[in-house]
């Protein structure tokens, strides 16, 4: 962060300053343990936890300043909403950087593996700032910002969205140079009510821009494309069509990880993306449309994009233990992920010619059509010929199946009868982990390597 005065900050976010007037020069944190010397740590109210009872462990760790909604011992602002006052220093701090380009990325599924596949390939030439992990909400956006000096070229920020008008907050914040929007599909379908309102609440984004501003839009889905209309000036597509300004030409899957052709207006190179699954080419080529609209050639993208690395957990995660491929990608689910993800699987397993086997569960927020998206992906499982469907505390995957398929429906009460599958694995198969991130399904995919690699006996992995 920029370096403030502590009396500035709190004139800027409308507090009072409680303590001596000093230095702030490092960035906020909502949790103690992570501050570092000069930082101010956000002491927020959880449901849970109460962060004012952490500021004493905050300055322990090196934080000079906190921001709080009443006085506590440690030098602080108090204000009427921290996080109101948080996002408020965002705006400052994004308002005296002139020079810095921020980049909004938004989308139904690929945010963070965008951001990282873009935070890999920009940081090669330029000082780039990107959030860690998924923070893409009112606490994120702001918390990303703040990371920024004087000397950072690129901001990226995810932004996410659970209703309509969401993201233009968060773009009030951020103020995005480059609005992207990956793709609409049916998450959060429950609570946003329909696909057409997903689409209004991603297309924020790009209102959101100024004149001067790029849009990068996704050709993957029927909604997306439309957006162009809500911007003026300059608009990037993205995708596998001919008349796609970047795109993908000679697409082949080696292990499952996607190779390339990447075309672009100034040439052709070749990618050998290091991600699992086909359905990275997407995140790929938004990372590499951005790039491109920020003036790198395509054989530097291309270079880049073939060395990244996604650091976000429980994404794609390969697990080559002995004889044994294990997926863990249950840090979320929704049908079109879930589709992808049981691609890889059959693709794999082929490969390899072993049995494939999924183990899935719940995925959550899809409203009344929740029985029919379950019931399509157990028809898909069968369609593509996975073996075996593991469906944990979730029988709807079996609603469409019928006794004549080639897959065989296991219908599990809770991950430790599911658990006891793993005696009919063999040598050779390839297993998928992956459910809403509620289910917490990093449990069974840790238990499910511990069982293989330590041959150990099965434990429940469910909580009371």
């Amino acid at each position: 962060m920029i370096s403030l005065r502590a009396s500035e900050i709190a004139k800027i976010v409308g507090g009072v300053l409680h303590g001596d007037d000093v230095a702030v020069t490092a960035p906020s944190f909502i949790t103690s343990s992570q501050c570092i010397e000069g930082s101010i740590f956000v002491a927020l109210k959880g449901e849970r936890v109460d962060g004012h009872d952490f500021v004493q462990d905050a300055f322990n760790h090196g934080a000079r300043l906190a921001l709080v909604d009443h006085r506590v011992e440690e030098r602080c602002v108090v204000v009427g909403d921290v996080t109101l006052a948080l996002a408020e220093l965002a705006r400052h701090i994004r308002a005296s950087l002139p020079d810095l380009t921020v980049i909004g990325i938004t989308g139904s599924q690929g945010k963070t593996t965008t951001k990282e596949l873009l935070h890999s390939v920009l940081s090669t030439k330029f000082e780039t700032i990107a959030p860690q992990g998924n923070h893409n909400n009112e606490l994120g956006v702001p918390l990303t910002l703040l990371q920024c000096t004087e000397s950072t070229k690129y901001c990226i920020v995810e932004m996410g969205a659970r209703h309509i008008g969401d993201i233009s907050y968060l773009c009030s914040i951020a103020r995005p140079d480059i609005g992207v929007v990956l793709r609409v599909a049916a998450a959060h379908l429950g609570e946003f009510g329909s696909i057409e309102n997903i689409a209004q609440a991603k297309s924020e984004m790009i209102s959101a821009l100024s004149d001067n501003g790029i849009a990068v839009l996704g050709d993957y889905d029927p909604f997306t494309p439309k957006m162009k209309v809500l911007h003026p000036s300059r608009v990037l597509f993205f995708g596998e069509k001919a008349h796609d300004d970047i795109r993908a030409a000679d697409i082949e899957l080696r292990d499952g990880r996607a190779h390339f052709d990447l075309v672009t207006p100034d040439g052709r190179s070749p990618v050998a993306l290091r991600l699992l699954g086909i359905h990275q080419i997407a995140n790929a080529l938004a990372a590499a449309t951005i790039a491109h609209s920020v003036g790198m050639n395509s054989e530097e993208i291309s270079g880049a994009l073939s060395l990244a690395q996604s650091h976000a957990p429980w994404r794609m995660e390969l697990h080559e233990l002995p004889d044994l491929l294990l997926i863990n990608d249950s840090y979320n689910a929704s049908p079109d992920s879930l589709e992808a993800a049981l691609r890889t699987l059959a693709h794999l397993s082929q490969e390899r010619g072993g049995e494939s086997w999924a183990f899935v569960g719940k995925m959550a927020e899809l409203g009344e059509s929740s029985p029919d998206q379950h019931a399509s992906i157990g028809t898909l499982a069968s369609q593509i010929g996975i073996d075996h469907l593991v469906a944990i505390a979730s029988p709807e995957y079996g609603g469409a199946l019928t006794d004549s398929g080639s897959t065989s429906l296991h219908l599990c009460r809770d991950k430790s009868q599911a658990l006891e599958l793993l005696a009919f694995i063999n040598r050779g198969d390839v297993v998928l982990v992956k459910a809403s991130r509620s289910e917490r399904f990093e449990e069974l995919a840790g238990a499910i390597e511990d069982f293989w690699v330590n041959k150990t006996s099965i434990e429940t992995v469910d909580k009371p």
